[in-house]
């Protein structure tokens, strides 16, 4: 945890991946066409309280979405859903904040708190 606030006094941003070295950082997978994955993940994220989905790219699994901070700053958020094989999907997240300081970690926070809540949501298809 103070690992992450060290890095985020430098840096603003923070994403997701297979190759990330962050076990929570990891891409997730669900057993879902991209279709019906961007469907679900689309219909999940348009309910989270304090985020506010602005527009969808269907066609290239992306949605971008942003949040408020208490302190005013704004984070930028673009969620990726990319079909892997036939019946499985991985969603990636991206996360930055507006401005030139650092975040403290909050992007790191907000992609746990996405995740934590698609897993949820999305249970039955985790793999």
């Amino acid at each position: 945890m103070l690992k992450r606030v060290l890095v985020g006094l430098l840096r603003s941003h923070e994403h997701t991946g297979d190759k990330a070295k962050d076990p929570k950082l990891k891409s997730h997978y669900y057993r879902l066409s991209k279709d019906r994955a961007f469907a679900e993940v689309g219909s999940v994220l348009k309910k989270m309280q304090g985020y506010k989905v602005l527009h969808e790219v269907p066609n290239i699994g992306e949605i971008v979405m942003e949040k408020r901070t208490m302190a005013g700053r704004t984070m930028d958020i673009t969620v990726q859903i990319v079909g892997t094989t036939p019946g499985v999907s991985a969603v990636d997240i991206y996360s930055a904040s507006r401005g030139s300081l650092g975040d403290l970690g909050a992007n790191y926070r907000v992609i746990q708190e996405i995740y934590s809540v698609l897993d949820k949501k999305l249970a039955s298809y985790r793999t």
